[in-house]
This record gives C-alpha cells, structure tokens and sequence, in this order.
C-alpha cells in the first residue's frame, strides 16, 4: 500500500505503483458511496487516520463533517417524534377519553410522523409500532399479536407471492403486450389506459385484486425502459401510481369494488334507514368515478412527468420477449387457469373464504404444480412490507377497542357544528375529510367501522351522509399504509414515502373538492 509520512503530505505521486494506484480507485469509491465514513465513524483507528490523511489531508475532516450532518438531517425527524411523543406521554389525558385510548393516538403520531419522513427503515417502523402498544399497557403481547395478523394481511401476503409467480411465469410480459396493442406507444396513453382499465375492473372485483394482477405489468414497462445509469424515477412512478389510483377511485363504483361499501350497507340495513340495491349505489357513485378517471390522468402527468414521452424502445423489448417465448407452454397455460380460479375466488367466495385465504389457496396450487419454487417466492416477497400492513392494521384495530376514533370523531364533529350554521352542509364536509384523514392512518374498511354507527345516528333516515362517507374512504391517498393496493406498488422498491404526498394531496383535495359538489348540489338534483 502507500506509504504515508509523519507529515501527512503522501507519497510523491511520481513514485506511485500500479498498486498504489488501485488503492487510491477503491477508496475514491468507497468515499462516493459513503461507506468509508461510516467505517471511520464506528472505527477511527490511528492507522486508518494516518492513512487517509495522508492522501487527502485537506478534505478528509470537512467530508466526514458533512457526512455527519448528512446523518442528522436524515434523523432529525426521529428525534422531533421521540421527543413530541414522550412530551405527550407525561400530558394529562383529555376529558372523556381513557388512559388506553390516549396512548394509542401517540403511538398513531409516531407511525404518521415516521412513514412520512421516513427516518428509520419502515420495516423497524412497523416492529416499533407493535411493540409499544405491549409497554404501554394497550394489551398483552397475545393480544396485540393476535391483532396483528388478519385476513388482509394473508391478503398482501398472498398478492405478493401471487405477482412472483406470474412474473416467473413470463405471463406479465404477455399481458403489458396486449395492453399496449390498445393504448399505443406513448407514455401518456399507456398511464390513462392504466387507470382506465383498472379503474372500470376494480369497480366490479376490488381494487386490491385489480393492483395485485397489473403491478408485474407495469413492472415489466419499467423493467425494459431502465438503461445502464437511468432510474427513470418518474416513469416508475407515473406507470405505478396510474395503476393503484387508478384501482383506488375505482373501488367507489359499485357495493363489490371494496369490503367497506358492504360494510356500510351491513350498517344502513340494521339501523333500519334503508335498502340501497347495486344499481342505487352505481347511481350515486358512478358519474363520480367517470369524472375522476380524466382528473387522475392530468395529476399524475404534471406531478410526475416522465423521461420518456415515448416508450418505442420498452415496447420493442416487450415485443421481441414475447416473440422469443414462442406460444404458451403448458405451464403458462396452467398459470393462467390457476390465476383466473383465484380471480373468480376473489369475486364469487370472499366473503365466506376471505380474500386472504383464497390468494394463500393460490401459492399453494402454484407451489403443488412446480410452477414455482418457495426459494424464488422467498426470495422476491417483501417480508417487511406485509409487517408494515400489519403493524396498520393492529394499531388500527386499538384505536376502535380503545374508543379513540370515536373520541376524535365525536370532538371533531362537535367543533365543527359551532362553527358552520348550515349543520347538514357542514357534517358533509366534515365526514368527508374526517374520513379522508383516517383512511390515510387506519385501513379504510377499519375507518368505515369505526364511523359509520357514529355517521348514520348523525344523518337520521337519509342515505347521502353514508354515501358520503363511504365514498370518501376511498380518498386515503396520503400514505403507504392507506391501502393494499399502496402497500402493493410500494413493494417494488421504486417508490418512497414521499412519491405518495407528491401526488396525494393532489389527488386527495380534487376528490374531496368533487364529492362536496356532488353531495350538496348535484344528488339533489336527481335523487
């Protein structure tokens, strides 16, 4: 290696070796990347000292300053929620509220802070998450275990493995082939057909469903577009994202697109108000997601314009795939049939089965068959993502056991109600965005259990409060966690946090912005 002098002026550059040479490459990337300042952090030997002083004596100390600040920009969000939360946990607890309940909306403000600005890993997030709810004294670590798991969390579970195999299969270039036969080659077309076709599918069989078939679809654009040194970072966004709001505003259309329109019809049956039949719901709720299918398509354009305006290069790839692949093998063929027994599954016997058992039905026949290895589905399954989901849907399930979503919900409204005079005019508008804002923390079939008693006893025998509300948990644009299909998109590892916040509050404003005129102007008008 070179040799460094007392001095710390290095070796005369004249007498350097090809070794020393190399030396010098290495370190210079190890700098680049950052991994030798954090070496020199943990270890500051006075070798390493002496050594890397002795080549680069005037920066060595203003780049390991820098990477340090570095470091404290990217915690400092850590430090604001620990210190935010610990300042909470020693304030009195609110009137009307229990002890419990009051520790479950801080351990809340902690998840929102540290999915938004992401200073930890989610994954440690998620296992932060649970295990402060057991030394809060929320419930027993059996009790918050047993909250953690659900049939939503087997459904991501599944979903995910799902996607693996028919990525395995080279089933999803096939079908990103026959999408782009219909939308054509530009990028724009191919991002409004995506949240076109999932959001007239996710109407009628889940968005959750609809996310988890197209994802190894777009996928597989993004796949054959990405070059040596080019992310495409926005098309990797636009092409997602068309494919899980697209799925998201869809879920509205009809009873069928989500389990909490069912939920809030379970709800209007047994209080009596009344009936509301299929094509009632696609009454109210259809010229609501025509309107926003076009409105989708101009946000995530704008807010994520992409690198590539024409994608001639990834469909000629996708085109030479396909051709290379031949016809179907036998083993395609039994993919397919395998994946359309679980879509008619998801459709037909979810509510019996549950959407989660039917996908893990799914892994199982695909795994039986040899169509995929558990090696492969081990390898390609975002573990810490599905923690992620169950970690959401735990401290959502506290947060209705504990009585703080119907704290926060009863105070919220009464507010509300001394400032506006108009009472109806004002409860509209406040279970839009009360929903809209819980969507984004809790799932938004727990969001609709834990409102919809508390929104029917406001609306008396009418039906728009409820539709309204129902409607409206599907605007959780915000956030990872808001829903499956996010969680499903974000999985690919080409999206942060804060891809969602870019195009959400976009996306999240126009829809509250078009349900309120809707509402209050236009159901009027008709029913």
């Amino acid at each position: 290696s070179a040799e460094v002098d007392p001095e710390g002026m290095g070796k005369d550059l004249n007498t350097f070796t090809k070794q020393d040479f190399v030396q010098v490459r290495n370190f210079l990337r190890e700098v680049e990347s950052g991994t030798w300042f954090q070496n020199l952090r943990k270890n500051p030997t006075p070798e390493i000292m002496k050594r890397y002083y002795g080549m680069f004596p005037a920066t060595t100390n203003r780049e390991l300053m820098a990477y340090d600040i570095k470091w404290l920009k990217q915690k400092q969000w850590l430090v604001v929620a620990f210190f935010l939360s610990l300042i909470l946990y020693f304030l009195p607890t609110p009137d009307g509220l229990e002890i419990s309940g009051y520790r479950v909306i801080i351990i809340v403000i902690l998840f929102i802070l540290l999915i938004l600005f992401e200073p930890i890993p989610l994954p440690a997030t998620a296992m932060l998450i649970i295990v402060l709810q057991v030394l809060f004294g929320i419930g027993s670590a059996n009790d918050v275990a047993s909250s953690f798991m659900s049939d939503s969390v087997f459904f991501i579970m599944g979903s995910l493995m799902l996607a693996t195999a028919i990525i395995s299969q080279g089933l999803d270039t096939r079908l990103a082939l026959a999408i782009i036969n219909i939308t054509g080659h530009k990028t724009w077309k191919i991002s409004f057909g995506f949240i076109l076709f999932c959001a007239l599918l996710s109407s009628f069989i889940g968005e959750h469903t609809v996310t988890a078939m197209m994802m190894p679809v777009g996928l597989t654009l993004i796949r054959n577009t990405i070059l040596e040194g080019d992310k495409n970072k926005k098309l990797s966004a636009l092409l997602l994202f068309s494919i899980a709001y697209g799925s998201a505003i869809g879920s509205i259309g009809t009873p069928s697109g989500g389990g909490r329109n069912v939920i809030m019809i379970g709800y209007l049956e047994q209080f009596g108000v009344a009936e509301i039949t299929y094509l009632t719901w696609m009454k109210y709720a259809y010229p609501i997601l025509l309107i926003q299918i076009p409105i989708t398509a101009i946000i995530l354009w704008r807010t994520f314009f992409p690198e590539k305006l024409i994608l001639d290069s990834a469909v000629r790839k996708l085109k030479i795939q396909v051709a290379h692949s031949g016809k179907l093998s036998n083993q395609q063929i039994l993919s397919i049939l395998i994946f359309i027994s679980i879509f008619f599954g998801w459709v037909f016997f979810s509510s019996t089965l549950g959407l989660g058992m039917i996908s893990l039905i799914g892994v199982i026949t695909y795994l039986s068959f040899g169509l995929i290895d558990w090696r492969e589905i081990n390898k390609n399954t975002n573990w810490g993502l599905i923690m992620l989901f169950g970690a959401a849907i735990s401290v959502g399930v506290q947060m209705k056991e504990t009585g703080a979503a119907l704290w926060i919900a009863n105070n919220f409204l009464n507010y509300v109600d001394n400032i506006f005079i108009n009472a109806q005019f004002s409860h509209s508008i406040i279970s839009i965005i009360i929903t809209s804002s819980l969507t984004n923390i809790l799932s938004n079939a727990a969001t609709i259990a834990v409102l919809g008693p508390i929104i029917i006893n406001i609306s008396g025998d009418s039906i728009v409060l409820p539709m309204i509300t129902a409607l409206s948990s599907a605007f959780g644009f915000l956030t990872v966690v808001a829903s499956p299909s996010y969680m499903i998109i974000y999985s690919s590892g080409l999206l942060k946090s804060s891809d969602f916040i870019r195009g959400g509050w976009k996306m999240m404003g126009t829809s509250i912005v078009l349900l309120i005129i809707f509402s209050n102007f236009i159901w009027p008008l008709f029913f």
